[in-house]
């Protein structure tokens, strides 16, 4: 069990009444999150409380009523289900950083500069973030976030999201192999077999993956793959 000097408080409110367990934090965002943790792991002791701070023990006859058992288990397992968990300040930190790295990515993948069509390094990204003092809400999705950052930071490096239609001819020595990278990297909209075995490919992708793409299948074919840009929007 968790060293009950470092957990934390899980509560959750149930007709009427108050239910709080001790538990370790990440761990017991694990299991909300349904990985494969075990309840014994999470828990710091197996008492419920009414008021862990206090350490007031809820009554069996409460537990019994409102849950319809007194299984301190079963108890347990609902709270940190159902309920919400006291996030640490190492545990917030932790999610802010998980969702720059992802509003990062977005950007990198499907933003590019209005001038060249190019990418922004994922770096300069940061940089621009960290000049124009964004601050990342650990309790918001990254999606929910890009467009608020995309405006504080397009001062600094102006960016630009666009879809692109690549229409791709690849051989037909490297064809077979080709397919599913090309697959991996946006939604084929057509797919082509020339008499000679070559393969024409209509690829919908976000701009700032063409460049990933055509790095992986210039190296899968040895340069021998035709690239042109159908459409932007």
């Amino acid at each position: 069990m968790v060293d009950i000097d470092k957990a934390i408080i899980a509560r959750l409110e149930k007709a009427g009444e108050v239910f709080e367990i001790l538990v370790d934090c990440d761990l017991a965002m694990n299991f909300k999150a349904g990985k494969d943790v075990s309840l014994n792991d999470v828990l710091a002791s197996e008492d419920i409380y009414s008021d862990a701070k206090q350490a007031e023990h809820a009554s069996e006859h409460v537990m019994q009523k409102v849950f319809g058992t007194e299984d301190t288990t079963k108890i347990a397992e609902e709270i940190l289900k159902k309920g919400e968990v006291q996030l640490t300040a190492e545990y917030k930190n932790k999610l802010r950083e998980q969702k720059r790295k992802k509003i990062v990515n977005i950007i990198n993948h499907n933003g590019v500069d209005p001038k060249t069509g190019n990418p922004h390094p994922a770096q300069r990204i940061e940089l621009a973030m960290d000049e124009a003092k964004v601050k990342i809400d650990e309790f918001k999705s990254a999606e929910e976030q890009v467009q608020t950052i995309l405006h504080q930071i397009n001062a600094i490096i102006p960016i630009k999201f666009e879809v692109r239609e690549l229409s791709i001819k690849i051989p037909a020595q490297f064809a077979g192999p080709a397919y599913g990278p090309v697959k991996k990297f946006g939604k084929i909209l057509r797919d082509d077999w020339q008499s000679d075995g070559s393969l024409i490919m209509v690829l919908e992708i976000p701009a700032g993956m063409q460049e990933d793409l055509e790095d992986e299948l210039n190296r899968l074919t040895h340069g021998e793959i035709e690239f042109r840009v159908l459409n932007r929007r």
